[in-house]
Parts: C-alpha cells; structure tokens; sequence
C-alpha cells in the first residue's frame, strides 16, 4: 500500500473544463468519456461533476463500466462502444444503457436481448469504421448493417438513435476526408429508412480546432482532465486545467549518491507497481519541502529523490508534488510524459488503485 500518497481530483477543475467544451461546442450537446476510471481520476465521481458542468451524455468503453455508473445511481444517457464477442445485452437494455453497434452480429444479439427482456426497444448508435482502422463497420458492410438496423427498428426491437465514427487525428486532410465519409454514411442510413438523431465525430482534439466535426454531439475525453491531446500546445494555452495532482511524502533519508553533494537522499513510497514509469528516473524534476528535487530512481514500491538546488536537503515527511497543475510551479503531467517517451493519456491512467484518490470541490 502507499499510505502517503494521494492523488487529489478537484472536481471543480472538472466543471470548469467541461463548461469550456460546452461553451465552445456552440449548441452541440457534450459527452465526457469515463472509461479506464475516467482515465484514473474516478469514473462515478468524474461523471457527476461532468454533468454539474454541462455534459449532456457520458461515455464509457464496455459495459461493466456503464453499470458502476449505474449502479451508483446516475440516470443520464451513457453509451457503451467495445463489447465482446459472445455480450449478454440484456442487463444493459433493462438499466438503459445506449450501445455502440459495429456489425450485424452485435444487432442481431441486441434483437435477440430485447425479445428477451421486453420493454423499450434498444437504443442503438451505429459506429462506422470512417479511416481510422478501429472497431468500427467497413464501408462495404454498410448497406446491409442499415437494412438489418431498420428492419429490426420495424419490428420493434431497436431504435437507431445515432451515427458515429472517430477522427484518426492524423492531419487536416484525413479529417476533412473522414468528416466526408460520415456524412456519406448518414445519408446512405437515411436512405436506408433510419433516422437517427445524433451525428458525433469530434473527440477532444477535434472539438478544440475543427469546428465543422462538431454536429450533434462532441465526445471529450483527455480534455475534461485538463489535458491537452494536441503536440506542442500546452493545457493553459487551451483555456484547461488539469484535474489530477499526485503528491506523497519522504518516509526516509539516506546519504546522497552523489558524493561531493552532503544534501540527503528521499524515498517516497510510489513506485512502478502504482504506475510510476520507471523510464522517466533522471529525466523529471519534482517539488518537495525542501526545494526541486531529481527522481534518481523508480523501483516497483518507491522511487528515490535527490536535492538540486544548494542548500537544500530531504526530511522525513517531506510533502513531494510529483505533478499537478504547472501554474502552481510544480511538474505536469506532461513533463513526466515527455521523460517517460509516452502520451499523458498512460501518466494518469496508469496510476494504481494504491493510491489514494481524494476529492475536492
């Protein structure tokens, strides 16, 4: 266990972002994804501060993740898109969970559900594969998936409420081509018989600079945390701010490896097995009582920080800030990604169940 970390969610900061996207997406309803644990910040927690902000819908990867909302209470429109190949559907028609369809197989097994259960008819959104390569229906496929769509919708089992697909974000090119390609989707679907109400394309990336992916609803993700998805454009730059701050305390001292430095090693019980990528040991700065400090080494339970300004030293109970928000003159999420050669997507993912996360308002 690592008794004395946190990592510090502020819920507040959560709103504040998710207004941002809201305002921004001029009309077009918002939905905060939630999945992976609302990327390690709390799924439940992060959900309803999202919809004290503004969202509209929520988004999560599979169904396990829907039902934790649930199940906690939350009755606003979640949509679940990855499910495995034999999904019992039942459960998540009778809890009223939108499904995220990609191929005959999954519409045949909502039908099948829905016979089963009763009620309402499903709630489908078709997800089409528009260039980016993932869990999606091939563009030859979608004749025959909008023909089984509206028969089912015929007879009562299901009701196509929207058309989806995601930006490769790969350039300004592939996005106007992709942007083309689902609107050619649409209209085949409505040729078809479908009417569905919500169009969505844009994730965050797309939602901060494309404009014309907007349509009906916007799907953020990294942004509601106060991450930026774009290279070489910081959070600040984009009005956000992040959510997550990761602090622990030196629970012991040890003579420094340097020796022509008399100041005192720290240990600081986080470590690889809570997600600290050891990669980044001698590549990132941290803050502690005492002043900047080296991450010399990361090791699976605690990770070691040496002083580096003059004068400075470590003390047992030290507070260190590993990272958190920049303006506060601590590391960012995106110092550590950039010292572990990774995205900050996986920094704050990655962080384990042992730590701690704590919330403020």
């Amino acid at each position: 266990m690592a008794p004395d970390s946190v990592a510090l969610i502020d819920l507040a900061t959560v709103r504040h972002n998710v207004a941002r996207f809201v305002s921004l997406a001029d009309g077009a309803q918002v939905m905060i994804v939630v999945k992976a644990n609302a990327y390690g910040h709390g799924a439940v927690e992060v959900a309803r501060a999202a919809l004290d902000g503004g969202a509209t819908w929520l988004g999560v990867a599979d169904l396990a993740e829907a039902f934790e909302l649930r199940d906690a209470g939350i009755a606003e429109p979640v949509l679940a898109w990855l499910h495995e190949s034999h999904e019992n559907f039942a459960a998540a028609l009778e809890a009223g969970i939108d499904i995220g369809v990609s191929d005959l197989g999954q519409l045949d097994a909502l039908a099948e559900a829905q016979r089963a259960v009763g009620g309402a008819p499903a709630s489908v959104h078709l997800k089409l594969d528009t260039g980016l390569g993932r869990n999606g229906a091939d563009e030859p496929n979608w004749g025959a998936l909008f023909a089984e769509a509206r028969r089912l919708e015929l007879a009562g089992h299901l009701i196509v409420r929207g058309v989806f697909s995601h930006l490769s974000n790969a350039d300004d090119a592939e996005d106007a081509r992709q942007l083309e390609r689902l609107h050619v989707g649409v209209e085949a679907a409505r040729q078809a018989g479908l009417r569905p109400q919500l169009r969505h394309l844009a994730s965050t990336a797309a939602a901060l600079r494309l404009p014309a992916t907007w349509l009906d609803l916007v799907r953020v993700g990294i942004g509601a945390y106060g991450l930026s998805p774009l290279d070489g454009v910081d959070s600040a730059a984009l009005a956000l701010r992040p959510v997550m701050t990761l602090r622990s305390t030196i629970v012991a001292v040890a003579p420094s490896s340097d020796a022509d430095f008399a100041a005192r090693s720290g240990i600081v019980p986080l470590g690889y097995g809570d997600g600290i990528p050891p990669q980044a040991a001698g590549r990132i700065h941290v803050t502690g009582d005492g002043g900047r400090l080296l991450v010399t080494r990361i090791e699976s339970d605690h990770l070691v920080v040496e002083p580096v300004s003059p004068g400075a030293d470590s003390a047992r109970g030290d507070v260190v800030t590993l990272f958190g928000d920049p303006a506060r003159g601590v590391a960012s999420v995106d110092d550590w990604a950039r010292a572990a050669d990774t995205i900050n997507y996986e920094i704050v993912t990655r962080l384990g169940a042992r730590v701690a996360r704590k919330y403020t308002e």
